[in-house]
């Protein structure tokens, strides 16, 4: 039995999943090849978007942390996807968030410099908007990491950065947080803390059901709500009967 489906029942069996939404990354092939690219297919992002920011509600988040299970799980690149299909749908700005100090990436997928960023507004002052830039009509803005040292990770626990975050709900409409992996740091239970809550990436084949379960058990031990989940890299159909679920 593929390792994909079993992880896939572990999902449907879970209780700890069971308020959470999944969506799939890709169109659903059997012995496919994963997407190289990580990024997720147009319409299944869309619906993503939909589900978590566009809830027509009170309550509808509106600062989401994205956060792998595992290093290597395609978590920028989906950031990445959702906030320019966000910025393209919603009405509003839309701020991208590059608070993985461990492997940032942001700037390298959008093609711009990562010369200031969240670092610099960690240590320095001025308005928020003075170290954000915009990548896409004035209606996408990217917080790259900034200059990082060896120190950085430990300004995102810092009372500098709840004050930040707070300046970033106040300048844009919706915020969405690259974190580091689940597995190895707990930045993002510091930054799920911080926000309306947090979507998980686990990735077909690689993922390991004990290591998603723990990942979940601790953010619901902190207090930060399990919005939703993508599979990705996934290389079979996900059977029609966890949909009905979700």
């Amino acid at each position: 039995m593929s390792r994909n489906f079993e992880l896939m029942r572990e999902v449907e069996r879970d209780q700890a999943f069971r308020s959470s939404r999944l969506v799939e990354p890709a169109s659903p092939i059997s012995g496919g090849k994963p997407n190289r690219n990580n990024r997720l297919d147009d319409n299944l992002t869309l619906r993503l978007v939909q589900q978590i920011f566009l809830q027509q509600t009170e309550e509808s988040p509106r600062m989401v942390v994205f956060a792998g299970i595992d290093h290597g799980n395609g978590c920028s690149q989906i950031a990445t996807s959702v906030a320019e299909t966000l910025a393209g749908n919603a009405p509003g700005a839309v701020c991208l968030v590059e608070a993985n100090f461990r492997s940032p990436a942001l700037s390298a997928i959008l093609g711009t410099n990562n010369y200031h960023g969240l670092t610099d507004a960690l240590l320095e002052e001025g308005p928020i908007r003075s170290f954000i830039k915009p990548v896409c009509d004035g209606r996408l803005w990217l917080l790259s990491s900034g200059p990082l040292g060896a120190d950085s990770p430990n300004l995102l626990t810092s009372e500098r950065m709840r004050a930040r975050c707070l300046e970033l709900r106040q300048a844009f409409d919706f915020v969405i947080v690259d974190a580091p992996p689940m597995t190895r740091y707990a930045d993002a239970i510091a930054l799920g803390q911080l926000s309306d809550g947090i979507v998980l990436i686990l990735e077909g084949g690689a993922t390991r059901r004990e290591a998603a379960r723990s990942a979940v058990e601790n953010l619901r031990s902190s207090r930060v709500p399990v919005l939703g989940a993508v599979l990705n890299k996934r290389t079979f159909p996900i059977p029609e009967r966890i949909y009905n679920k979700l």
